[in-house]
């Protein structure tokens, strides 16, 4: 019979595992309303941004209860710093798909310039690595974080490109500064999206290896094991 210690764990997973798949859902929504229009009731996403914003408390307050009744140990209280670190990020991932969204109405001619500036490529690579952190998360599947990373490290170089192009498209065209300055801030929060999904990769790697190890030192630290 799994002791009450063992049962609160349990519930901390579930409840990262649901704010997960909700975040998960936030960021298909934002990315819809990006390529093409939203597809939901601006009544529904707040919803949903409310439940992450209630399950994020909730598992402050069940990791708190831990540490005060508990005291957990070794990889139990690993789980624990890491889960509260996790669901921040979480909720900061659900933030942004939410601003991406409210930005999204105010870029004319979107199909145009989502063409010309290859939107849609970062859009399907931040929809993958949002997929593929939760995937870490249950599965704490190592091979899993280094994907991550190297996404991470993609999305970045696209938003990079893709922010330079933008720009000298409304230097040679005033008429795009408007749409243009709102499309470079929806690929700068696509770009921390992808930011803190790493940041939650690297807590997972805490978990399972009790090593702090920020992603641009993940390939060394392979080898030399």
């Amino acid at each position: 019979m799994a002791s009450h210690f063992e049962i609160e764990l349990e519930k901390l997973k579930n409840i990262i595992q649901k704010i997960g798949v909700l975040a998960e859902s936030q960021v298909g929504e934002s990315m819809n309303a990006l390529l093409s229009g939203p597809f939901v009731e601006a009544k529904e996403v707040k919803k949903t941004e409310d439940k992450i914003d209630k399950l994020d408390i909730k598992i402050d307050e069940i990791c708190q209860s831990i540490f005060a009744l508990q005291q957990p140990v070794a990889s139990d209280l690993r789980f624990i710093m890491s889960a509260m670190q996790i669901s921040n990020e979480i909720e900061r991932i659900g933030d942004l798909a939410i601003s991406i969204i409210k930005k999204s109405k105010n870029i004319k001619d979107k199909h145009d310039l989502i063409v010309k500036f290859n939107i849609a490529d970062v859009s399907r690579h931040v929809e993958v690595i949002t997929v593929k952190t939760n995937e870490c998360f249950l599965t704490r599947n190592e091979s899993t974080i280094g994907e991550i990373f190297v996404l991470n490290n993609t999305i970045k170089n696209e938003c990079d490109d893709a922010i330079h192009d933008i720009i000298n498209e409304m230097k040679s065209n005033s008429k795009t500064v408007v749409s243009g300055t709102n499309l470079v801030i929806v690929l700068k929060h696509l770009e921390r999206i992808s930011e803190h999904c790493t940041n939650i990769a690297e807590y997972v790697y805490f978990m399972i290896n009790a090593k702090i190890i920020k992603h641009e030192k993940f390939g060394e630290k392979k080898s030399e094991d």
